[in-house]
C-alpha cells in the first residue's frame, strides 16, 4: 500500500482489518427484499446483527452476496448505514462499489457518509479492458474517495504483476480480494506485494480452496456459508487455525463439496443458494431480484437436506 501522508484513519481501518482476518471469517450479509422485490431494511438489520453476533472478522455490506449490482443508490445508502450502525464500531465495514470509476465515486461518497471504514471495488461493468486500463480505474476512484480501497480481481479483472505493482502504489489502496484462484498468479503477486498489503481468499464457497490460499500466503477469506450457517463457518475456521485436519476434511467432504456441487446447478446460484438456506434458517431474507432467480423446488429440497447434515456435524439445529 502507498500510504496517505498522515492518514492515521486508513493505517487504523489496515489494522482491524488485519487483527479481523486473524480472529474469524469475512461476512458478507444478505440484503432483505420484501416479496414484491423492494427493500426491507428491518429484514437487513436483523440479518446484520445476527452475523455480528457471530464475531466476524469483519462485515462486507451491499457486495456480490449482497447484491450489490441490484440496489440503487437510496437503497444502497441505507444498506450500509444500517450495517455501519450494528457493527457500531466492532468491527470494520467495507461496503461494496463498482461499475466504471464515475459511477463508483458516486457509491463511495454515499458509503462515506453512511460511515463505512473502507470500500470493495467490485470489478467493473461489461466491458474488457487493458491492464493500463485496471490501474486508471483505480487511481480515479482513489483520487475522489478517502475510503482506504480494496481491489477485487475476478471476471473481467486479473491484475498481471506490473499493473499490481502500480495499483498497490496509489495512494488508499490497501488490500486485494481474488476471485480467479490461479494461485501461480497470486503467488506472483504476493511476493510483488508491499510488506503492509493485505490479500483476501474471495473465490466463491471460498472454503474449498482455503488451505491452498493459505499455502500462497493468502490464509484470510471471505464466507457465504456464514450468510446462513455461522456455525459451520466458524467450525471449519476454527479447525483450520489450530490444525484440525480431520475436522476440516469432514466439513469439506459432508457440506462443503457436495454445497458446491448444488451451487453449480445454475447461474446465480451462488447468491440465491445463500438466500434460500437463510430463510431455511429462519432468516427474514426475502427472495433474489432478477435477474437472479430462487432455487428450484427440487434444488431447494437437496438443500434443505444438505444444511441439515452439515449443521448436525457441529452440533447446530435447522
Amino acid at each position: 500500500m502507498a500510504p496517505v501522508a498522515g492518514d492515521t484513519r486508513t493505517e487504523t481501518v489496515v489494522r482491524g482489518l488485519r487483527e479481523g482476518m486473524a480472529r474469524g471469517v469475512l461476512s458478507f450479509p444478505l440484503t432483505a427484499f420484501h416479496d414484491d422485490g423492494t427493500l426491507d431494511p428491518d429484514g437487513s438489520r436483523a440479518h446484520v446483527a445476527d452475523r455480528l453476533a457471530t464475531a466476524p472478522g469483519a462485515v462486507f455490506p451491499a457486495c456480490g452476496t449482497g447484491e450489490f449490482f441490484s440496489l440503487d443508490e437510496d437503497e444502497y445508502r441505507r444498506v450500509v448505514g444500517i450495517a455501519v450502525e450494528e457493527a457500531a464500531g466492532r468491527v470494520p465495514v467495507v461496503a461494496g462499489t463498482g461499475y466504471g470509476w464515475a459511477q463508483a465515486a458516486r457509491f463511495a461518497r454515499i458509503a462515506e457518509e453512511a460511515g463505512a471504514d473502507a470500500l470493495l471495488v467490485l470489478p467493473h461493468y461489461l466491458v474488457a479492458a487493458p491492464q493500463g486500463g485496471l490501474v486508471v480505474q483505480l487511481e480515479q476512484l482513489a483520487a475522489r474517495t478517502r475510503l482506504p480501497l480494496v481491489a477485487y480481481q475476478r471476471g473481467q479483472v486479473a491484475y498481471g504483476v506490473e499493473a499490481f505493482r502500480r495499483i498497490t502504489e496509489i495512494p488508499g489502496v490497501v488490500g486485494l480480494k481474488d476471485g480467479h484462484s490461479d494461485l501461480d498468479r497470486l503467488q506472483r503477486l504476493t511476493l510483488a506485494a508491499p510488506e503492509d498489503f493485505l490479500f483476501f481468499n474471495g473465490a466463491a464457497t471460498a472454503e474449498i480452496q482455503a488451505r491452498a490460499y493459505a499455502a500462497v500466503g493468502v490464509p484470510a477469506y471471505s464466507s457465504a456459508v456464514h450468510a446462513f450457517a455461522p456455525e459451520i463457518a466458524d467450525a471449519f475456521f476454527a479447525a483450520l487455525r489450530d490444525g484440525d485436519h480431520g475436522t476440516a476434511d469432514t466439513l469439506l467432504r459432508e457440506f462443503y463439496v457436495p454445497f458446491v456441487e448444488l451451487r453449480d446447478r445454475a447461474p446465480g446460484y451462488a447468491v440465491s443458494l445463500v438466500k434460500a438456506a437463510a430463510r431455511l434458517r429462519g432468516c427474514r431474507v426475502g427472495p433474489v431480484r432478477a435477474p437472479l432467480t430462487d432455487p428450484s423446488a427440487a434444488d431447494l429440497a437437496d438443500l434443505k437436506t444438505l444444511l441439515a447434515a452439515g449443521l448436525d456435524l457441529v452440533g447446530a439445529a435447522l
